[in-house]
Order: structure tokens, then sequence, then C-alpha cells
């Protein structure tokens, strides 16, 4: 029998644009993905080629029970056996992602930095009580300080964080006590955020580190130097110079397009680019100038993590996430993608190619062949902003209509939903406070907590595991929190505006979203935003009732869509936080049947947290309620509690 096609998406706008680009003959992510098969060697972390005796192959055979005598066999040239070649490999995907999220905070650290030294007038706070409270929480002293000499000398803090050799990350601090004891106990505090990366990349070299449960140790490290340090910095920065994001309504997929303006993409991470051209898109000198090449008007668009960063703060609407980032040019109605760091394909140019739109990089670290190179100047980035929107409308009159194919699909959301945010809407201005929350776990109209985050990967249905995933955790009154493009998949099926609870959602947590008036799936940002997650799982801890670590929380974290370094940085330092994470579509360390184990297992005998993988998303959901139901008993919290109503006599008692 003929082997069943799996489905390319589950959202129509993107069917309708896969259509289109066979229509005309264009190559996508989706094609590609088809026609190129993955190395079954490569996928199962089986393959090394950290030195020029190999690559070395030492794939371990399906379906047969190897005996210790082929397992002593199955090494490479210098005798590296699976458990190494699938540490190493795992460990620098850990290296690769936790660099890319360490080097998006420097780069907000630094412009930060410029805007405290009125080195750019451009940027200000406009977060105060973030910044003075994050200005406690480092031991910078506040007094009749101005803001910008406060934030320079948070700036040098931080700034010191990624260089520094000894002694622990200052974020640390924010976890539960708990849990710093059990990082120390195991020796994997980091130091500081790039140490731990450079160590890490040494370890793996040829003939360095051949035990896979001390690479994992380091691993660990970097990792938490992500979660713990280069991602929370900079989701903290960023929100004192960009604002704190509060619940703002707007619109998601390739329908937010608009056929008589000039749209321009901005796609990447890094926000401060994106910050500048949503303020300077209102600019109504450069509104006019759309409208004297022809154009109604002129609007921007967010893609992938920038996207969900310039959504949160301005209401900017979303044109769809990672492996939708294609087909928006294959509307034809595109002028310019701008594009800075991480998760921008290559593929992008050649599809531009065959339109008008112009591919515009702005980051020297990140140039693509073929593109137009237009730096942002972090010194003077309103005038980089306005000259990338006036190349983008000087680019209209070049549009052909008959290429513009717009799909009429876009659904709303409601975004924004910050540790802060949940804070206030929890317990009010004067009594913020998660206990709403915890009493409504404790009482079981909320069974549990699930942080469903991570990619899209084009070798499985574009949103489907994300969608199905998160539907059987609602229907199982589990709360939602998601991040990246996996919130981007929920919200495009209406699972982020607060009628979905009615719909989606089992009668307790529909009941608690209803009277609260939230979406029964939170939108907590972009990839890097994770950190919220962090807070927001520590704030619950120190709540109170619910244990005194986030491992005794009924909760688990799930990226069923997974494809990036990144993703696997997150998972670990989700996992090293205490947290039971399970990813989906494919594993990287399977040729390694021990150091598989390890992970799936011998882990939680050291973090509390454990890995797990389950390509059925259902299934995977499945198994992340058993472990939330797990979680409830141990807490003595799984069995409804009669209600007693007390008398005066009764009362007297207890006090007494």
């Amino acid at each position: 029998m003929a082997e069943e096609k799996q489905a390319k998406s589950i959202d129509q706008a993107t069917l309708e644009m896969l259509a289109k680009a066979s229509e005309e003959g264009i190559s996508t992510a989706f094609e590609r993905a088809e026609k190129m098969k993955p190395c079954p060697i490569g996928a199962d972390g089986s393959c090394c080629k950290n030195c020029a005796m190999g690559p070395c192959r030492i794939p371990l055979a399906k379906g047969k029970q190897e005996t210790p005598e082929e397992h002593a066999k199955r090494v490479g040239v210098c005798g590296a056996t699976a458990e190494t070649v699938a540490a190493r490999n795992f460990v620098r995907m850990i290296a690769a992602g936790s660099a890319s999220h360490g080097d998006h905070g420097r780069r907000v650290v630094e412009a930060f930095k410029l805007m405290a030294e009125g080195k750019t007038k451009d940027f200000e706070i406009k977060d105060e009580q973030k910044l003075l409270k994050l200005a406690l929480d480092l031991g910078v002293e506040i007094g009749n300080r101005s803001n910008n000499e406060i934030a320079l000398d948070i700036a040098k803090i931080c700034e010191k964080e990624f260089g520094k050799q000894e002694g622990e990350l200052i974020f640390i601090k924010n976890a539960p006590l708990k849990r710093q004891e059990i990082w120390r106990k195991l020796g994997v505090v980091p130091r500081g955020i790039d140490r731990e990366i450079v160590e890490l990349m040494h370890r793996t070299h040829m003939g360095v580190d051949q035990d896979y449960k001390n690479l994992m140790l380091q691993g660990t490290k970097a990792a938490l130097a992500d979660g713990w340090g280069g991602s929370m910095i900079s989701t903290e920065i960023q929100d004192c110079m960009f604002g704190t994001p509060t619940p703002t309504l707007s619109e998601i997929n390739l329908g937010v397009l608009k056929e008589d303006h000039v749209n321009i993409i901005v796609h990447g991470h890094e926000p401060a680019l994106a910050e500048m051209l949503a303020v300077e898109t209102q600019d109504p000198e450069l509104i006019n100038y759309a409208r004297s090449k022809g154009a109604k008007g002129l609007q921007l668009v967010g893609m992938c993590c920038t996207a969900n960063e310039v959504m949160m703060r301005h209401g900017v609407p979303i044109g769809g996430n990672y492996l939708q980032q294609e087909l928006a040019i294959i509307t034809g109605a595109v002028e310019a993608m701008v594009v800075d760091v991480q998760c921008i394909m290559q593929g992008l140019q050649e599809v531009a190619r065959c339109f008008h739109t112009k591919l515009i990089a702005t980051d020297n670290r990140s140039k693509i062949t073929g593109a137009e190179y237009m730096a942002f100047d972090e010194h003077q980035p309103r005038e980089s902003a306005k000259a990338i929107i006036r190349a983008a409308i000087d680019n209209y009159p070049n549009r052909a209509a008959s290429k513009v194919r717009i799909p009429k699909v876009k659904t709303p959301l409601i975004a924004g939903f910050s540790h802060e945010t949940i804070n206030y809407l929890l317990g009010g201005l004067f009594r913020a406070s998660y206990r709403p929350l915890n009493d409504n776990i404790i009482n079981g109209r909320i069974r549990g907590l699930a942080g469903v985050v991570g990619c899209n990967n084009a070798r499985t249905t574009h949103d489907s595991a994300h969608v199905l995933m998160i539907k059987e955790l609602l229907k199982n009154d589990v709360l939602v929190l998601s991040t990246g493009c996996a919130a981007m998949a929920a919200a495009k099926v209406g699972l982020m505006v607060p009628e979905a609870a009615k719909e989606f959602c089992g009668p307790g947590l529909a009941e608690v979203c209803e009277t609260v008036g939230i979406p029964p799936v939170l939108h907590m940002g972009a990839c890097i935003d994770n950190s919220r997650i962090l807070i927001a799982a520590t704030a619950v801890v120190k709540d109170g009732g619910l244990g005194d670590d986030i491992s005794d929380l009924p909760a688990a974290g799930a990226a069923p869509e997974w494809m990036s370094e990144k993703a696997i940085a997150i998972g670990q330092y989700f996992v090293a936080s205490g947290v039971y994470t399970v990813f989906g579509t494919t594993w990287p360390t399977t040729g390694s049947k021990e150091f598989t184990e390890y992970l799936f297992e011998g882990m939680e005998e050291m973090y509390g947290g454990k890995w797990a993988f389950e390509p059925d998303p259902v299934k995977a959901a499945q198994l992340m309620i058993a472990h939330i139901d797990k979680k409830r008993k141990a807490l003595g919290i799984d069995k409804a509690r009669e209600r007693v109503l007390y008398d005066m006599a009764m009362r007297r008692e207890l006090e007494g």
C-alpha cells in the first residue's frame, strides 16, 4: 500500500498560498521538505563530524536488540562511543541555542546602555515601575537619581553577566530557594553566560569530554545561562525600554495584508528595529509619501517572534509564524520583508526574486546573498527606520496587480499576558497576587498548567500538533501558557479570545476564564520570553499551597513542532528547572539508548524534571496530564474536598 501523503498544514491561508506557489512554480520549505528526506543517521544523533577523521557514522540497527559486544564495536575512529557522540551532538545544540538567546540579550543591553548614556535620543524608558523594581532587585541605588542614571547602572551590571568568569549569574536568585539549592549541590549554577557556552564548545571538541553525564552537567549550565541569564535579561530590559506588555487586541494570519497599502513585514527576533518601524509607520509624513506613490496607506505586519514583540506592545497585526514567511511574499502584496536575526530562511531571496518584494537585511551578523543590506544603526534608529520605510514605499509602484492574491483569512486575538499582567488580572491593583490561580488549582477547577511553546517544522503538518495538543489540554481543565510560533498557531484557530473558554475548555477552566475574562491560552511573548513562564511558575510557588519548588507544581511543558537548536536549549533549562518536558516530531539522541534513557529517566532524580518524546500530540498531552495528576496526588489535592460551612462554635474551636 502506498504511504499516505501527509497534509502540509491545517491553516487555510497557508494552503491557499501553497497552491499559488505550485501554480507559479515557486519552491517553498514545504516542497523542499517533501523532496529532501532527513538523514536517518544524523536524525538519531549517530553521526560525528567534529574532526577530519570523520564523519563517523555509528547507527543503531533498527528493530534489533544490540548485544554488549556489538555496542562496544559501535564507535568512531577515535573510539568515541554512541553515548559520547549523541551527547556531544545534543549539548552542541544547547550551546548554539543558548548563544543565540545570549547574543540577543547582549544587543538589547547595548541599546539600553546607549539610551542611558544619551547616545541615542530615539529610545526611552517606557515602564518606570519595572525599571525601579529591577533596580531594587539588582541593588542599584534609586534616591533622587534620574531614570537614565539608574538605567546606566543596570546596563553595566547586566553587561558584566555575559563575560563574568566566576560567581553566579544574578538572576539565578529569581528561582525558588529550593531550586537554587539543587543547582548548587549539582554544581550547575552558571558563572557567566559566554563562559559556559565557550566551555561547552571546548568540551565537545575531539578528544576532550568523553563522559555523557559530565557533558550534560555543562550542557545544563549553558542552558540555565540562557533561561535564567540571557533570555531573562533580554525580557526584563526590553520591558523597561519598550514597555511591559498588557492585554492587546490584534489580528493574525496572511489576511491582515492590505491590497491597497504599502505592506512592510518585519521578521526576526530582536525588537529594537521593529519598535522603531512600528513608531515610524505612523508618521503622517511617511503615510502621505505612500499616498503620493498611489497607495491608500502604510502598514507594518509582523512575522515570527518579532511579530509577537510588536503585537504585544503596539497591536501590530501578525502575518504568520515561521513556515509562513515565504508565503507572505507569495501573496504578491509585500513591498519589503525586513529581517534581522534568527529563523530567517535563505529561500526568502529566491521567492522575492519572483515578485517585486525587496528582501532587506539589517544586521551585519545575518547577511543574505542577493538581499539588499540596510544597516540598522542603534545610534540613529529613527533615521534607519525611515530609510527602510521609504525604500519600501518607493517599491510600491513596481507591484504587479495580476500577481496579488491575499487569502481572506485572519483571526482576532488578545495577547500581552506578562507575569505582571497576570498578577494584576488575578488580584487587582492593590492586591496583585497569584492566590486566585493557586486556589483554583487546589480546588480542582484548574487541573494544572502547561507551557506549549516552540517552532514549526516542515517535517510535520504545519500548526496541527500545537492545536491538537492544546485542545486536549484545555478540555481537561489545563490552563495553557504559550509563546513563539506555538502561540500563533493557537491564535489562528481562535484559542486566544475569552469566548474560546466556553467552546474548548472543561467546565472548571471555563468557569475561571469566564470569571476573570481571559482566554484559556495566554500569549506570553516571543521565544526569548519563555523566561516569563519561569517567573510565573516561581510566583506560583512563592504564593504557597503548591509545594516549595517548581518541580512540585502540577505543571508540564511541551514543544510539539520544534526544529531549532534554541528549542533544545529552552527544553533543557525547563527540565533543569524541574519541569516535565515533552517534545514531538523527532528526537536527536535515539542512536544511543543509554544516553536517551538518562535524559528521559535519570534527569528526574537530579532535577525533578525530565525529557520525554511523543510525536502524537494528543498522546503527548495525555502524558502531560498524567504527570500533572501525579503532582496533584503528591500535593494531596487530587481529591475534591467536602465543602464545610462553619458555624460560630466551630470557628471558636479553630481560633482556640
